[in-house]
């Protein structure tokens, strides 16, 4: 079985446009997408929790 794709968090902001600073702001008031932090420390997001979010965000505009 494949394991999910993981992005960096500068991917995630690249792919989002939106700055680290903005992207934390979200974060804390619990609208971003959900982080995994490695053992090492380094962030991720896993492709289907950015896709799911992209998907939320678009049904937040419809409505």
């Amino acid at each position: 079985m494949a394991r999910p794709k993981m992005l960096k968090l500068p991917e995630v902001l690249e792919e989002i446009d939106m700055s680290r600073a903005a992207f934390y702001r979200m974060r804390a008031r619990g609208k971003a997408p959900r982080l995994q932090k490695l053992p090492n420390g380094q962030l991720r997001v896993s492709r289907a929790d950015l896709d799911a979010w992209w998907e939320r965000c678009e049904q937040r505009a419809a409505a």
